[in-house]
């Protein structure tokens, strides 16, 4: 499940429109650095049909699906505490349900089969 955090108007070359955020479920992650675990959310932004007002109503709302990593064009981002700038290949999107079953099917056939019966 994900949770809808906030509602923005953006605007673009091609005029306004208006995003959901989405908050996925909290993951433990060991740092490559001290070895200690810290925890943390996948986060995401998808584009609505509504209007501000109407996306702001389902801010707190739980959706089924998840959030996960997919391959993207590479790009520059600046990390916030340290200045840092470091070239990344991947971002975070919405996974809805459907999607995550096909791809389990995918990857474990005969273990889904038997719990079919």
């Amino acid at each position: 499940m994900v949770k809808v955090i906030a509602a923005h108007l953006r605007e673009s070359e091609k005029g306004k429109f208006v995003t959901l955020d989405l908050l996925g479920q909290i993951e433990m992650i060991q740092s490559q650095n001290t070895g200690r675990f810290y925890a943390t959310a996948r986060r995401c932004s998808i584009g609505t049909t509504f209007d501000l007002e109407t996306a702001k109503g389902f801010i707190g709302q739980l959706l089924p699906g998840s959030i996960g990593r997919v391959q993207c064009e590479p790009y520059a981002y600046t990390v916030q505490e340290t200045g840092e700038v470091i070239n990344l290949s991947h971002t975070y999107a919405y996974i809805p349900v459907q999607e995550k079953i096909a791809e389990q099917e995918e990857h474990y056939p005969n273990e889904l089969e038997l719990l079919k019966v």
